[in-house]
């Protein structure tokens, strides 16, 4: 989940309590929610969510969607934004990075693989549940964990997903290793449960401050 700022200056929509919270939930969901959904997760009332979220969306920090339904109207379902920038910076995500990296010291195995290993287990339990259009699941995940992703397919269905942001960058320059190993292993188990069809073929690491790091995935349904 991206880190809010502490204090969002004077004006600022995340300065808001409320569409600070919305913010943050639609991180911890990785996944596109409905205005009930998100009303109901806070205790509010849908007509006044719907105002906070439109409010985050003329900022651009979050988009909204028409998710179509087996009965009844489309609705609006909302996720945080490829191109998120809170408070106008680019997005950093230090509290899970440093909660993961506790759990993978914890890990039966040692160095990278042992790393790699356990993000895989986080990335499972971080799959949201429910059906997303194929090809949308993982760059939404990607947006709400801050790396400002940008995806696309070629003409034999292999998808390319470019990071323009890595929210770990500061932790990368002391071990790329450990906190591109992490990160690998969570894209893989975010696949496991919202892909499970396709594979992880390819994932070259960037210079964290330039970022540009692609994730190449093949078999999408």
């Amino acid at each position: 989940m991206i880190d809010l700022p502490l204090a969002a200056p004077p004006g600022d929509p995340l300065a808001q309590p409320t569409r600070a919270r919305l913010f943050a939930l639609l991180g911890e969901l990785i996944r596109p929610a409905s205005t009930v959904e998100l009303a109901d997760r806070l205790g509010l009332h849908p007509n006044g969510v719907r105002l906070h979220l439109e409010r985050l969306e003329q900022a651009g920090l979050v988009t909204r969607a028409r998710e179509r339904r087996p009965r009844g109207r489309p609705r609006d379902a909302w996720a945080v934004a490829s191109d998120a920038r809170p408070a106008g910076e680019a997005p950093r995500a230090y509290g899970d990075l440093g909660r993961w990296l506790a759990r993978a010291l914890r890990s039966t195995r040692s160095g990278p693989a042992g790393v790699e290993e356990t993000g895989r287990e986080i990335g499972r339990e971080l799959a949201p549940a429910g059906a997303t259009e194929a090809g949308e699941a993982l760059p939404a995940a990607l947006a709400a964990l801050g790396f400002q992703p940008d995806a696309c397919c070629g003409a034999d269905g292999t998808m390319t997903v470019t990071l323009r942001n890595c929210p770990y960058r500061d932790a990368v320059h002391e071990s790329p290793e450990v906190v591109c190993a992490l990160h690998r292993g969570i894209t893989g188990g975010l696949l496991e449960v919202m892909e499970p069809d396709s594979r992880l073929v390819g994932f070259t690491p960037r210079d964290p401050d330039g970022a540009g790091c692609l994730i190449q995935i093949e078999g999408l349904r």
